[in-house]
């Protein structure tokens, strides 16, 4: 198996033609120089059974050899707050925050305060290598003074914890309280001692959150020792408090006895949405965020009288901390590209080669902004590659071959991922306190976002592409992100849009744009299954970063928290579309219902396709043939995940049901939304509705859906040399789609 020693990533996902793209490559040391070019992909598959690898290079400015670097990644969540002049007079302090931590056992985290660790300077509160808490104070001039507790912490519990020093006594105190007693838990303590007088330094760094910093000269510092875990309620005083004026500021800092002691009152439920907090204090000493917390958990208040952070945003204070959080890995650019005028829409890649090792870099070209070069629009759903980036199921989950009823498959991708964790997660994974992965970005290397990658998303949809060009249909392509910005606008360009096999996550805007489209008219042809299922929110002020809350129900493979279900960009609730009253039935005529990922299987046709309305979808296919018993994944064209027609989540009644396929396997199972109880007829040989649902309906306005309900359908459009009946039915409803004339009765 080849050896990973070069990956890479681009700043843009998109560029239109005279746009720049600009990427970012990493090699292992030893590696002196890479090759880079750019290609069109036709296809991504590189497979003997396939239709095989179809790159067309072109000439470009980038196609050239680049000395070779390595460029590390940082994970981690934390705060910098710029020490300002009121933690500079700062002479007696009390620092103090509601915490709730999740890896005690891990050793040193850093919690908040102005410290410099080389220096042992400053003060801070931080978790010590045997799980308790510890208040330092120094001045860099000799050895700081520490506070220990003596007491572990325990894991996901909330304290009160609190440092205070006064400078004229030298009187020194920590805190480390439980909101939640429990007998034979021995978690309580009050230190006190008597330290140095005017001992607190001022470090050359900023007030962290969530880390221990390491100066590296010229303010530059590096972050470590980071936290997991949630932090609420933080506070700085320019005075030693007492233990009930520790409990007031927490609960109330502006109350008028604390006004003149209060150096910094943060309260993280402000600007939820945005990279920054906000110090409620007069001296305004604001932060920002780093590599992307979860925000929107719910805080130390929380008592579930309402689940919407917006409703009550005391409740929600808190901020979840990771220690392998990672929003951008913050690589300098090797090299760019600039889309000449003229370049066709489509995919394209960066390829980066050293000697034995290789990387692609995918990147699509929309057709100029404001613009469609063809009638038909391919839509990317780059929004779902985003939510499986980096995706570690083969590695870390118990259930990864129970599940796909095979052996996994580890390939040179897939063993830096293993080798190389600090790329980041997906937003099926766990952190490493076994918390939900709630944000994903693109801003970082994605390797299972790659040519020759598994048939599953990117690789896929290249079986799409590689159909329309064989059978000459021209096309253009824009991505959820387009889609997301633009709205139903971008897609009223077009006479017929087309998905790709997988369109699972959906912002609010794209499902509106969508709907839009649909009932103004537009043919919309679902090429995939499990689509627009969950909701998702993208960033507001930074590209590529999106949310996701595993809210409710639904096939998960973890459950956020109670409470915690509204998401943090847009306050929206989180989870399944079908549960904010908007299920895929409604927008398709189908939905999810069961998903499988050993042996894919066939349709039979059913009495809809005779209908006069939709006979001309199988012209050129037998009465009694069975669609799609061949192909690439799974050897059929249903499988991996299915949708299904349901009149209750609101399927057209004027939907005609064309195909359905038939004899899964049991290693298909309906999905858990649709379970009430749980029986062993929910398996795919005994459970009636473990089926994919081909559809047509028509829109008024000339519209029309055609829906094929499988991922694996489009594994199926290249068997034979595109000689066969689920092309056949592909071509037919394309071709029809882009002609203009209304449907009968539409």
């Amino acid at each position: 198996m080849q050896t990973k020693t070069i990956v890479g990533y681009a700043d843009q996902i998109v560029i239109a033609p005279g746009e720049t793209i600009a990427f970012k490559v990493s090699c292992e040391p030893g590696v002196a120089d890479y090759r880079a070019r750019i290609v069109r992909v036709v296809c991504g598959d590189d497979q003997p059974a396939g239709p095989g690898l179809k790159l067309e290079p072109f000439p470009a400015p980038a196609e050239d050899t680049h000395k070779a670097r390595h460029q590390p990644i940082r994970t981690g969540s934390w705060i910098s707050v710029r020490a300002g002049p009121a933690l500079a007079r700062l002479e007696s302090v009390t620092v103090q925050a509601m915490i709730w931590p999740t890896t005690v056992a891990k050793g040193w985290q850093g919690l908040l305060g102005w410290w410099s660790e080389p220096r042992e300077c400053g003060f801070g509160l931080f978790i010590d290598d045997k799980g308790q808490l510890l208040f330092a104070i120094g001045d860099g001039k000799g050895k700081p003074a520490l506070l220990v507790s003596g007491k572990k912490l325990v894991d996901r519990a909330w304290y009160l914890v609190a440092g205070s020093y006064d400078a004229a006594t030298g009187q020194t105190t920590l805190i480390q309280e439980p909101v939640e007693c429990f007998p034979h838990v021995d978690d309580a303590a009050t230190v006190c001692a008597t330290v140095a007088k005017n001992y607190v330094g001022r470090p050359d760094a900023p007030f962290s959150f969530a880390t221990i910093l390491t100066e590296q000269g010229g303010g530059a510092v590096t972050a470590g020792a980071m936290f997991n875990g949630k932090i609420d309620a933080a506070r700085v005083a320019n005075r030693a408090l007492d233990r009930a004026e520790i409990e007031r500021l927490r609960d109330d800092p502006a109350a008028p006895s604390l006004r003149a002691a209060v150096v910094a009152a943060w309260d993280f439920a402000r600007d939820m949405a945005g990279d920054r907090i906000v110090d409620t204090s007069t001296n305004r000493l604001h932060g920002t965020v780093v590599n992307t917390p979860t925000r929107a958990m719910r805080g130390w208040a929380w008592t579930g009288a309402s689940g919407d952070w917006r409703q009550r945003p005391d409740h929600y204070g808190a901020i979840h901390f990771h220690d392998d959080d990672l929003d951008d890995a913050g690589w300098a650019t090797d090299f760019t590209f600039t889309a000449p005028q003229g370049l066709r829409s489509g995919f394209y890649a960066a390829l980066v080669e050293t000697e034995g090792a290789e990387d692609s870099i995918p990147f699509f070209v929309r057709p100029p902004r404001g613009q469609a070069t063809a009638k038909l629009l391919f839509l990317v759903p780059t929004a779902s590659y985003l939510a499986y980036a980096n995706f570690r199921e083969a590695l870390d989950s118990e259930n990864a071959e129970v599940m796909t009823n095979a052996l996994s498959i580890i390939g040179a991708d897939m063993m830096y991922l293993n080798d190389h964790p600090e790329v980041g997660l997906s937003m099926y994974d766990l952190h490493t306190d076994r918390s939900g992965v709630a944000y994903s970005s693109r801003l970082r290397p994605i390797l299972n976002m790659r040519l020759k990658g598994p048939l599953w998303q990117y690789a896929a949809d290249t079986h799409v592409t590689e159909w329309l060009e064989a059978k000459g249909i021209a096309y253009d392509v824009v991505t959820d992100e387009d889609l997301h910005a633009e709205g139903v606008d971008l897609l009223q360009r077009y006479t017929c849009v087309m998905t790709g096999t997988h369109p699972e996550y959906y912002s609010t805007p794209m499902l509106d744009a969508v709907e839009a489209y649909i009932h103004r008219g537009g043919r919309f042809i679902y090429t995939g299954a499990n689509g627009f299922y969950w909701r998702v929110a993208f960033h507001p002020d930074r590209p590529g970063i999106m949310e996701m809350r595993r809210a409710e129900d639904g096939s998960r493979s973890w459950i956020a928290e109670p409470g915690e279900y509204h998401m943090s960009f847009t306050g929206e609730l989180g989870g399944l579309w079908q549960r904010s009253g908007r299920a895929p039935q409604k927008l398709v005529g189908t939905g999810f219902i069961a998903q499988g990922f050993d042996m894919s299987s066939y349709y039979v046709r059913k009495p809809g396709s005779f209908d006069p309305r939709a006979a001309w979808i199988f012209e050129g296919v037998g009465k009694d043939e069975r669609i799609g018993d061949f192909g690439l994944i799974g050897g059929a064209a249903a499988g991996l995940e299915l949708d299904y027609v349901d009149r209750k989540h609101g399927t057209p009644p004027h939907t005609l049901l064309l195909a359905s396929s038939e004899n899964h396997t049991d290693s298909f199972m309906i999905v858990n939304e649709e379970i009430g109880h749980n029986y062993p007829t929910t398996l795919g040989r005994d459970h009636p509705n473990a089926r994919a649902d081909m559809v047509f309906f028509e829109m008024a306005g000339g519209g029309a859906v055609f829906s094929t309900s499988s991922i694996a359908w489009a594994g199926s459009l290249a068997h034979k040399g595109h000689a066969n009946n689920v092309s056949r039915i592909t071509e037919n409803v394309v071709r029809r789609f882009l002609d203009p004339k209304p449907f009968a009765g539409a």
